[in-house]
């Protein structure tokens, strides 16, 4: 049996890094073409899904890529023959989200059952937040909120800070609730985000700064359908404008 491939080296990664946040044909130029699969999913983390396409043949980081590029087919396809475990099952259940497949709740739900099963903590984190995001263009806030904390105890029990995605669903969730709260979870999102990410764009969203979030959702070649529905959730929720005529005074006494 082949050994598997060594990891990038420290060294290699910091300029790897380096190169992805330049563009694609420098990252292209940093490492010798023999090293790409090992970068593959630093690619896809620092907002190049194009180039994990490029760089991989591994199943799970190719339909990661596909759904960041808003490609549900393209990802079920790659999916196709592996087994009903809970990575799997996550990435089936937000293509199935993009797609507007009738039952896609239902799959999200089955892919936190098998996380659970698991005892995948990453896996149950995604889940959450994935079930999240279905409650919240319900306009179910409340039960966003009791998805999420499932999610948080998971980091709490492990010594590890919070997800980024999750804590800027958590911050939409919070939104018409609290809105400082939520303006504090969003920084936090922020923080912890990477370039181009959709935990960057939905964090950017919350903050109330869309024309950062679109420079963001493009850098990373993110699709519109992981961000679209919060920017039309954050723009129901922000008050009309007013008028000269009617500036509000009166109304606020």
């Amino acid at each position: 049996m082949m050994d598997p491939p060594a990891a990038l080296t420290a060294e290699e990664t910091r300029t790897l890094d380096t190169a992805l946040n330049l563009g694609e044909a420098q990252a292209r130029a940093a490492l010798p073409g023999a090293r790409f699969p090992q970068a593959a999913a630093r690619a896809l983390a620092l907002g190049r899904p194009h180039l994990t396409l490029e760089w991989t043949g591994e199943p799970l980081l190719l339909a990661a890529a596909h759904l960041r590029l808003g490609r549900p087919d393209a990802a079920l396809s790659t999916l196709s023959g592996l087994p009903d475990t809970a990575r799997p099952a996550l990435l089936r259940a937000r293509a199935a989200l993009q797609g507007g497949t009738p039952d896609a709740l239902a799959q999200a739900t089955h892919a936190r059952t098998l996380a659970r099963a698991d005892g995948d903590g990453g896996a149950l984190v995604a889940a959450a937040t994935l079930l999240a995001e279905h409650h919240l263009r319900a306009g179910a806030h409340h039960e966003a909120l009791r998805t999420l904390a499932e999610g948080l105890k998971v980091a709490e029990m492990t010594g590890q800070p919070a997800d980024p995605h999750l804590l800027a669903i958590l911050a939409h969730a919070q939104k018409p609730l609290n809105s400082r709260k939520a303006a504090a979870t969003a920084a936090k999102a922020l923080d912890r985000s990477d370039p181009g990410s959709p935990a960057r764009v939905l964090a950017l969203l919350a903050l109330d700064r869309p024309e950062d979030a679109h420079a963001q959702a493009q850098r990373g070649s993110l699709a519109a359908a992981w961000w679209e529905p919060f920017a039309e959730l954050v723009s129901a929720a922000r008050p009309p404008a007013t008028t000269p005529e009617t500036d509000g005074t009166e109304a606020d006494g």
